[in-house]
C-alpha cells in the first residue's frame, strides 16, 4: 500500500513521536518552515509536539494522540518526524493500527524512527520513509542531495537510481551552518558479489533489533536489509555494530534475506572499510549475499530518502555497484 504522492498545496503535519520540538532553535524551525513552504507545502505542526519531560520526549499518551490526529485528518497528506530520540518503541502497542491502514499516508524520519515505521509498515503494509526528519530541513548548505532524493521518493511514482553525493559531511550543522566542513566521497563500496531484487526493511541497526521478539518485528523473506548506526557507542562501535547485526542474523528466517546494505558511519566511531569488511567476511550466513557499504543514508550527511516496505534493485560486482528503487 503506498500513500499518494506528495504534490504543491499539501499539508504535511510535523509530529513528534521521539524529541520535542522544543529542543529544536528558533531559528532551525523558521528555515525549516519557510523552506517546506518555499516547495509549495503548507506547514502545520501537532497539538503536542512541543510537549517536554525530562527526557526531552513527552507522554506517550501526547505523542499517539498527534499520530492518530494526524491520520485522521483529512487535510494531512504527510507527516514528517520532528528529529529523533530514544523511545519511539514505547508507543507501538498504543497506535490504531486498522485507522492507519484506512488512512495511508507519508510518514518519514529516521534513527529512532525505525521502530515505527518498520512496526507501521509490518502491521499495515503501508510503504513508510526513512528520510529526512523536519529539522533537517533547517540546514542552509548540502542540502541540494537531500532534497533531490526526497523529491524522487515521494512526489514521484517513477523508479530512480541512487547515485553517490559528490560530498559528504558528519558536523553538528546547527550550531554553525555558516562553517562546515565537507569531504569528497569516494562512492559505494563492494563486500560481497550478486544480484538480487526485494523489499526493503530496516534502518537504524540498534533500533531495529527492538522489534526483535514482537509482533512488530517485520518479516525478513525476501528482504534487502538497509542498516546503519550512529556514534553512541563511541570507542565500542566496532563490537557493537558486529554484535547487533549478529542479532539480526540470528533472526528466525534471516536465510530468506536476499542482500544488505550499509550506510555510511560517522567520523567518531572507530570503524573504517577494512574493520566493516572483516565483520561481513566471519558472518557464513551472509557469504552468498550482495553487500555494499558506504551509502547516502544514516548519521551523517546528505541521506537519501527510501522506503521501508518498498522494493529495490542490487547489483553488486567489481564493474557495477547499483542500486534502484523500483516501488516507493
Amino acid at each position: 500500500m503506498i500513500a499518494p504522492r506528495l504534490k504543491k498545496g499539501d499539508e504535511i503535519r510535523i509530529i513528534a513521536p521521539a524529541r520535542s520540538l522544543s529542543l529544536l532553535s528558533e531559528d532551525i524551525v523558521k528555515i525549516a518552515k519557510s523552506k517546506l513552504e518555499e516547495l509549495g507545502y503548507k506547514v502545520t505542526f501537532s497539538k503536542n509536539c512541543k510537549e517536554m519531560d525530562i527526557f526531552k520526549s513527552s507522554s506517550i499518551k501526547s505523542r499517539v494522540e498527534d499520530i492518530h490526529e494526524a491520520f485522521n485528518d483529512k487535510k494531512v497528506k504527510a507527516m514528517l518526524i520532528v528529529i529523533g530520540g530514544f523511545n519511539t518503541n514505547q508507543l507501538l502497542r498504543y497506535l490504531d493500527y486498522d485507522l492507519i491502514k484506512k488512512n495511508p499516508k507519508i510518514l518519514c524520519g529516521y534513527s529512532d524512527i525505525t521502530a515505527l515505521a518498520n512496526a507501521i509498515t509490518h502491521k499495515t503494509g503501508l510503504i513508510t520513509y526513512s528520510g529526512p526528519h523536519f529539522s533537517t530541513f533547517g540546514m542552509k548548505k548540502g542540502f541540494e542531495h537531500i532534497l533531490e532524493y526526497f523529491n524522487k521518493c515521494l512526489t514521484t511514482e517513477k523508479p530512480f537510481k541512487v547515485e553517490p553525493s559528490k560530498e559528504w559531511s558528519d558536523d553538528a550543522w546547527y550550531k554553525d551552518q555558516d562553517n562546515r566542513r565537507f569531504v569528497k566521497n569516494e562512492g559505494y563500496k563492494l563486500i560481497n558479489e550478486g544480484k538480487t531484487e526485494g523489499k526493503i526493511i530496516g534502518g537504524n541497526l540498534c533500533t531495529f533489533n527492538l522489534l526483535q521478539g514482537t509482533e512488530f518485528m517485520p518479516d525478513l523473506t525476501d528482504a534487502i536489509l538497509f542498516l546503519e548506526d550512529d556514534d553512541l557507542a563511541g570507542d565500542y562501535f566496532s563490537v557493537e555494530f558486529e554484535r547487533n547485526l549478529q542479532s539480526i542474523i540470528s533472526q528466525p528466517g534471516f536465510e530468506k534475506v536476499k542482500g544488505v546494505v550499509i550506510g555510511r558511519f560517522q567520523t567518531k566511531t572507530d570503524i573504517d572499510f577494512e574493520k566493516i569488511k572483516q565483520i561481513i567476511k566471519t558472518k557464513r550466513e551472509l557469504d552468498n549475499l550482495p553487500v555494499v557499504s558506504y551509502f547516502d543514508f544514516g548519521h551523517t550527511y546528505p541521506l537519501i530518502t527510501y522506503p521501508i516496505g518498498g522494493k529495490a534493485k542490487l547489483i553488486a560486482n567489481k564493474k557495477e555497484i547499483s542500486l534502484e528503487i523500483l516501488e516507493h
